[in-house]
């Protein structure tokens, strides 16, 4: 599984994100995958899984199916989110 972290840059809560992504780095020991939604990948990506606001945290299987999705803050704490990754 895999968790993507959907996110611009260069807003007021990208420095939540930022340091939430080195938390979960730092307690897990696993990075999440973080993704621009105005890179032509982020585009697409927001089209298929249909993400509406930013921030947005997504939970995909292996073969992409969403298993869970968090947008907006409050960020979802660290533990619910490191289910996906184990």
């Amino acid at each position: 599984m895999r968790v993507v972290v959907m996110y611009k840059e260069q807003t007021d809560y990208a420095r939540q994100v930022i340091e939430y992504i080195a938390d979960f780095k730092r307690q897990t020991g696993h990075d999440l995958e973080t993704m621009n939604p105005e890179s032509p990948a982020g585009i697409d990506f927001t089209q298929v899984y249909d993400i509406m606001e930013l921030p947005t945290m997504i939970a995909l299987s292996d073969d992409g199916v969403m298993q869970n999705t968090w947008s907006g803050l409050p960020l979802p704490t660290i533990s619910e989110v490191s289910y996906y990754i184990q």
